[in-house]
């Protein structure tokens, strides 16, 4: 479901799919995936509200998509012949990750 949620490193008001609820000190956090600008951020529950149709009739700009065929990576260290390679990887692990985000960047 698609409310919209106040980001205060943006300054406006998004739409976002709420992911997940925790309870902090005071108030509950709300963990969002933003919609429009494909990110993740956490907010108090007081600044979640119902989207206006006329607001939901407005296109995504931003869309959640796989890269066709493209194979994680990882770092493969033989210690015994001293060499280090990259070779495939069944699952993407974090140093995988970044390489290919600064492959992107």
């Amino acid at each position: 479901q698609i409310c919209v949620v106040f980001s205060e490193e943006l300054k406006c008001w998004c739409r976002a799919i709420i992911k997940s609820i925790m309870y902090c000190t005071d108030h509950y956090q709300t963990e969002c995936f933003l919609v429009d600008y494909a990110k993740y951020i956490f907010v108090k529950s007081k600044d979640i509200r119902v989207p206006l149709e006329a607001f939901m009739q407005i296109p995504y700009r931003a869309k959640k998509c796989r890269l066709y065929r493209t194979k994680p990576v990882t770092l493969h260290i033989d210690f015994c012949e001293d060499t280090a390679k990259i070779v495939p990887a069944k699952r993407w692990d974090s140093a995988a990750t970044r390489y290919f985000q600064n492959l992107l960047k």
